[in-house]
């Protein structure tokens, strides 16, 4: 299963002393590998290394049927990657299209925080994303409308 080879390949990748930032792109629908996923990816990618410049130990990148994903082991601690890569999805005109999870070297995902306002919002109407996935507010034609609006209008800019 692929959750299965995800956790084996977050253990592979974790060297003591060192954190795990992994990427995903947040895509609605069954299609996960659309010209605008990579284009956030690749944006996303970018960011990261720039962000982490000269503080990669390792970096496996993978452009999959189910989408793309990357697993970045970088020096500084969990807390510092993890403030850097939430600064990334919070200011990156994508951002929001970017999923970065920061894992530290005990194996355990750095969560933004319970009391953290910055829980992530509707690419539509604003509201708690989770909220409207659950209520299925949006159809994925909206939603991925969206996204492509979003995406060209990053390109045209870069």
């Amino acid at each position: 299963s692929s959750a299965a080879s995800d956790v084996y390949k977050r253990q592979q990748l974790l060297f003591p002393d060192s954190t795990l930032v992994v990427l995903t792109v947040i895509v609605p629908g069954s299609e996960k590998r659309t010209p605008a996923s990579l284009a956030v990816a690749h944006a996303a990618m970018e960011e990261l290394r720039r962000s982490f410049a000269g503080e990669i130990l390792h970096c496996e990148e993978r452009d999959l049927p189910t989408g793309y994903e990357a697993f970045m082991t970088v020096a500084p601690a969990s807390g510092e990657a993890k403030r850097r890569c939430v600064a990334i999805e919070e200011s990156h005109p994508l951002g929001r299209l970017m999923d970065i999870d920061v894992i530290g070297s005990d194996g355990t995902p750095l969560q933004r925080g319970i009391l953290d306002k910055s829980r992530r919002r509707c690419l539509i109407c604003g509201n708690e994303a989770r909220y409207c996935m659950r209520a299925r507010l949006h159809s994925p034609q909206e939603l991925n409308a969206k996204i492509e609006e979003l995406v060209n209008g990053y390109l045209q800019r870069h």
